[in-house]
């Protein structure tokens, strides 16, 4: 490998500002941040909107459209005469 190129791939906290929720994985993402972790080691800080631990698909709180129905009345609408 060419020495040099490669970003730095560390370990980093993502942190979900909806709920609070953090989590240590591996990333070459860039920050300024840092926050000390469970093991008392300090880590890079990344704030994310929403992670698995808040989506409404991972939560169940998902809400299903009547997609069948939306399609029927748009052909009824718009048919070809």
């Amino acid at each position: 490998m060419k020495p040099d190129i490669h970003p730095n791939y560390r370990q980093v906290v993502f942190q979900d500002l909806s709920s609070d929720f953090a989590f240590l994985t591996r990333s070459t993402i860039a920050t300024k941040e840092t926050v000390k972790w469970e093991d008392g080691n300090e880590y890079p800080l990344i704030k994310v909107d929403i992670s698995s631990h808040s989506h409404p698909f991972y939560t169940g709180k998902q809400k299903t459209l009547d997609v069948g129905g939306r399609v029927d009345k748009f052909r009824r609408r718009y048919a070809q005469k």
